[in-house]
């Protein structure tokens, strides 16, 4: 039985025109779907754009959603790719205030997960992480026991293995 809690990975190969994220976004939207990440980005023929949108909701909605989508004029192709084999990376900048006696911790953290440091002051650390969604989680529940500051995180890029197309 569904629960409407399922975690979705979709992504979308569009014509890079004014208004195609709006009448995508619609198409969730009506069939209950909240969108919890979206990454647009230009693909290698700047005439289209990737999109890859991670969503929760009911797995009997999701069909709908994907043919409805597919029917749009500047969506070339749309894909459900959540139990594909895929890469999925996301990257995030977290602002860290750190205290003098602090920073050797931090600093070890930030060598355990293979993040770097991008901005180092006197009272504060911006760190950048990349990854998958778990791995960006346990940092950040780890460095909750600092003062986290801000936390802006990409959302999840994905791209299938071998030949299949994303």
């Amino acid at each position: 039985m569904s629960t409407g809690n399922e975690l979705h990975t979709i992504s979308l190969y569009v014509a890079n025109r004014p208004g195609v994220l709006a009448r995508i976004a619609q198409v969730f939207a009506r069939r209950g779907f909240n969108i919890d990440s979206l990454v647009v980005s230009a693909a290698m023929d700047g005439h289209y754009s990737r999109m890859t949108i991670s969503a929760k909701g009911r797995a009997d909605g999701l069909d709908q959603i994907i043919k409805q989508a597919s029917k749009l004029i500047d969506v070339i192709h749309c894909f459900d790719h959540s139990s594909d084999e895929v890469v999925t990376k996301e990257m995030a900048l977290i602002k860290v205030g750190v205290e003098s006696d602090q920073r050797a911790e931090v600093l070890q953290l930030v060598e355990h997960f293979g993040c770097k440091v991008v901005d180092f002051t006197e009272s504060s650390l911006i760190i950048m992480v990349t990854g998958d969604s778990a791995k960006l989680d346990a940092l950040v529940n780890m460095l909750k026991k600092f003062r986290v500051i801000e936390l802006v995180r990409t959302g999840k890029v994905i791209m299938a293995r071998g030949e299949k197309v994303t």
